[in-house]
Protein backbone atom coordinates (compact mmCIF):
# COMPACT_ATOMS: atom_id res chain seq x y z
CA UNK A 1 0.00 0.00 0.00
CA UNK A 2 1.19 3.67 -0.50
CA UNK A 3 1.49 5.42 2.29
CA UNK A 4 2.83 8.94 2.59
CA UNK A 5 4.80 9.43 5.44
CA UNK A 6 2.17 12.08 7.07
CA UNK A 7 -0.33 9.11 6.76
CA UNK A 8 1.47 6.56 8.04
CA UNK A 9 -0.33 5.22 11.68
CA UNK A 10 2.07 2.52 13.15
CA UNK A 11 1.03 2.21 16.23
CA UNK A 12 -0.36 -1.41 16.75
CA UNK A 13 -2.89 -0.78 19.16
CA UNK A 14 -4.55 1.67 17.07
CA UNK A 15 -4.53 -0.74 13.77
CA UNK A 16 -5.92 -3.10 15.67
CA UNK A 17 -8.49 -1.27 16.99
CA UNK A 18 -9.23 -0.69 13.65
CA UNK A 19 -9.29 -4.69 12.69
CA UNK A 20 -11.96 -5.24 15.92
CA UNK A 21 -14.56 -2.33 14.99
CA UNK A 22 -14.21 -3.39 10.97
CA UNK A 23 -13.76 -6.82 11.13
CA UNK A 24 -15.04 -8.02 7.59
CA UNK A 25 -12.29 -8.20 5.71
CA UNK A 26 -10.45 -9.40 1.98
CA UNK A 27 -8.18 -12.04 2.28
CA UNK A 28 -6.32 -11.76 -0.94
CA UNK A 29 -3.50 -14.49 -2.00
CA UNK A 30 -1.93 -15.61 -4.95
CA UNK A 31 -3.65 -18.51 -7.28
CA UNK A 32 -2.19 -21.14 -10.04
CA UNK A 33 -5.12 -18.74 -11.90
CA UNK A 34 -3.90 -15.09 -10.34
CA UNK A 35 -5.30 -13.51 -7.79
CA UNK A 36 -8.12 -14.56 -5.71
CA UNK A 37 -10.07 -13.21 -2.88
CA UNK A 38 -12.39 -14.03 -0.39
CA UNK A 39 -14.42 -11.53 1.91
CA UNK A 40 -14.78 -12.82 5.13
CA UNK A 41 -15.10 -11.84 9.39
CA UNK A 42 -11.62 -11.79 11.25
CA UNK A 43 -11.60 -12.26 14.87
CA UNK A 44 -8.18 -11.01 16.40
CA UNK A 45 -6.67 -13.00 19.14
CA UNK A 46 -3.38 -11.99 20.36
CA UNK A 47 -1.15 -11.02 17.26
CA UNK A 48 -3.08 -13.63 15.29
CA UNK A 49 -6.53 -13.36 13.09
CA UNK A 50 -8.78 -16.52 13.16
CA UNK A 51 -11.17 -16.59 10.30
CA UNK A 52 -13.32 -19.67 8.30
CA UNK A 53 -14.29 -20.00 4.53
CA UNK A 54 -16.73 -22.53 3.25
CA UNK A 55 -14.83 -25.35 2.29
CA UNK A 56 -16.49 -25.85 -1.36
CA UNK A 57 -14.55 -22.32 -1.67
CA UNK A 58 -10.95 -23.45 -3.76
CA UNK A 59 -9.60 -20.33 -1.89
CA UNK A 60 -7.86 -21.76 0.71
CA UNK A 61 -6.54 -25.16 -1.47
CA UNK A 62 -3.96 -22.60 -2.90
CA UNK A 63 -2.65 -21.88 0.14
CA UNK A 64 1.04 -22.84 0.45
CA UNK A 65 3.81 -23.24 3.28
CA UNK A 66 6.23 -20.12 3.15
CA UNK A 67 3.29 -17.45 0.99
CA UNK A 68 1.91 -14.89 2.90
CA UNK A 69 -2.04 -14.06 2.30
CA UNK A 70 -3.03 -10.59 2.73
CA UNK A 71 -6.22 -9.31 4.72
CA UNK A 72 -7.28 -6.21 4.10
CA UNK A 73 -9.93 -3.78 6.61
CA UNK A 74 -11.47 -0.70 5.36
CA UNK A 75 -12.33 1.71 8.04
CA UNK A 76 -14.30 4.94 7.46
CA UNK A 77 -14.47 6.36 4.53
CA UNK A 78 -15.91 9.70 2.92
CA UNK A 79 -15.83 11.93 -0.27
CA UNK A 80 -14.26 15.33 0.65
CA UNK A 81 -15.38 18.25 -1.33
CA UNK A 82 -12.76 21.25 -2.97
CA UNK A 83 -15.64 23.69 -1.81
CA UNK A 84 -15.20 22.76 1.97
CA UNK A 85 -11.90 24.61 2.19
CA UNK A 86 -13.15 28.07 0.83
CA UNK A 87 -10.36 28.63 -1.16
CA UNK A 88 -8.41 27.93 -3.65
CA UNK A 89 -6.90 26.04 -6.18
CA UNK A 90 -8.26 22.73 -4.11
CA UNK A 91 -9.10 19.52 -5.31
CA UNK A 92 -12.04 16.69 -4.50
CA UNK A 93 -10.30 13.72 -2.76
CA UNK A 94 -11.21 11.15 0.06
CA UNK A 95 -10.29 10.67 3.38
CA UNK A 96 -10.12 7.12 4.44
CA UNK A 97 -8.38 4.66 6.74
CA UNK A 98 -7.02 1.20 6.08
CA UNK A 99 -5.15 -1.50 7.20
CA UNK A 100 -3.12 -4.34 5.79
CA UNK A 101 -2.33 -7.33 7.93
CA UNK A 102 0.38 -9.85 6.07
CA UNK A 103 0.62 -13.46 7.10
CA UNK A 104 1.12 -17.02 6.14
CA UNK A 105 -2.38 -18.78 6.51
CA UNK A 106 -2.60 -21.96 8.48
CA UNK A 107 -5.25 -24.27 8.52
CA UNK A 108 -7.06 -25.42 12.19
CA UNK A 109 -7.14 -29.22 11.29
CA UNK A 110 -8.71 -29.67 15.22
CA UNK A 111 -12.55 -30.26 15.45
CA UNK A 112 -12.92 -29.20 18.82
CA UNK A 113 -10.32 -26.24 18.29
CA UNK A 114 -12.73 -25.31 14.63
CA UNK A 115 -15.69 -25.41 16.67
CA UNK A 116 -14.60 -22.97 19.81
CA UNK A 117 -13.47 -20.82 17.53
CA UNK A 118 -17.41 -20.56 15.62
CA UNK A 119 -18.74 -20.74 19.68
CA UNK A 120 -16.27 -17.65 19.98
CA UNK A 121 -17.49 -15.99 16.59
CA UNK A 122 -20.85 -16.12 17.24
CA UNK A 123 -20.82 -15.03 20.85
CA UNK A 124 -19.31 -11.70 19.67
CA UNK A 125 -22.32 -10.95 17.69
CA UNK A 126 -24.80 -12.59 19.67
CA UNK A 127 -23.73 -11.47 23.52
CA UNK A 128 -25.82 -14.60 24.53
CA UNK A 129 -28.84 -13.87 22.81
CA UNK A 130 -28.16 -16.69 20.20
CA UNK A 131 -25.81 -19.37 21.53
CA UNK A 132 -24.18 -22.22 18.83
CA UNK A 133 -23.59 -24.61 21.21
CA UNK A 134 -27.25 -25.04 22.49
CA UNK A 135 -27.80 -26.40 18.68
CA UNK A 136 -27.28 -29.76 18.93
CA UNK A 137 -24.21 -31.52 18.27
CA UNK A 138 -24.85 -33.23 15.47
CA UNK A 139 -25.68 -29.75 13.91
CA UNK A 140 -22.35 -28.14 15.46
CA UNK A 141 -20.16 -30.56 14.14
CA UNK A 142 -21.68 -30.76 10.66
CA UNK A 143 -21.47 -26.72 10.31
CA UNK A 144 -17.97 -27.45 11.78
CA UNK A 145 -16.87 -29.88 9.12
CA UNK A 146 -18.43 -27.84 6.12
CA UNK A 147 -15.64 -25.19 6.92
CA UNK A 148 -12.12 -24.57 7.01
CA UNK A 149 -10.97 -22.54 9.68
CA UNK A 150 -7.62 -20.82 9.55
CA UNK A 151 -5.41 -18.92 11.36
CA UNK A 152 -2.90 -16.18 10.42
CA UNK A 153 -0.25 -14.86 12.13
CA UNK A 154 0.51 -11.58 11.80
CA UNK A 155 4.37 -11.02 10.28
CA UNK A 156 3.45 -7.22 9.15
CA UNK A 157 1.16 -5.23 9.70
CA UNK A 158 0.69 -1.16 7.90
CA UNK A 159 -2.05 0.86 8.31
CA UNK A 160 -2.86 4.43 6.43
CA UNK A 161 -4.92 7.11 8.00
CA UNK A 162 -5.89 10.02 5.36
CA UNK A 163 -7.09 12.50 7.37
CA UNK A 164 -6.09 15.99 5.40
CA UNK A 165 -2.99 15.55 7.27
CA UNK A 166 -1.63 17.22 4.56
CA UNK A 167 -3.92 20.41 5.07
CA UNK A 168 -3.84 23.22 7.60
CA UNK A 169 -5.64 23.48 10.98
CA UNK A 170 -7.97 25.54 9.89
CA UNK A 171 -8.49 23.58 6.80
CA UNK A 172 -8.61 20.39 8.22
CA UNK A 173 -11.94 22.46 10.99
CA UNK A 174 -13.79 23.16 7.67
CA UNK A 175 -13.40 19.62 6.95
CA UNK A 176 -14.54 18.05 9.81
CA UNK A 177 -17.64 20.85 10.39
CA UNK A 178 -19.01 19.39 6.91
CA UNK A 179 -18.45 15.55 7.76
CA UNK A 180 -20.14 16.14 11.59
CA UNK A 181 -23.27 17.11 10.17
CA UNK A 182 -23.60 14.44 7.24
CA UNK A 183 -26.22 11.75 6.89
CA UNK A 184 -23.52 9.24 6.26
CA UNK A 185 -22.48 6.99 9.49
CA UNK A 186 -19.03 6.76 8.25
CA UNK A 187 -18.18 10.56 7.36
CA UNK A 188 -19.27 10.98 10.65
CA UNK A 189 -16.85 8.41 11.93
CA UNK A 190 -14.48 10.08 9.79
CA UNK A 191 -15.07 13.62 11.30
CA UNK A 192 -14.18 11.89 15.11
CA UNK A 193 -11.17 10.49 14.15
CA UNK A 194 -10.06 13.54 12.60
CA UNK A 195 -10.87 15.50 15.96
CA UNK A 196 -9.35 12.77 17.97
CA UNK A 197 -6.28 13.51 16.05
CA UNK A 198 -6.44 17.55 16.77
CA UNK A 199 -6.71 16.45 19.97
Amino acid sequence: MYIPKKFAETDRDILFGVIRRYDFGLLVCETPDGPMATHIPFRLEDDCLLTHMARANPHWKSFADDKQVLVIFQGPHCYVSPRWYESAPEVPTWNYVAVHAYGVPHIIEDLDEVTAGQVALVDDYEQGVWRLQDQGEDYVNNMARAIVSIRIPIERIEGKFKLNQNKSAEKRQKVIAQLKTSDDPLARDVAKLMIEREE
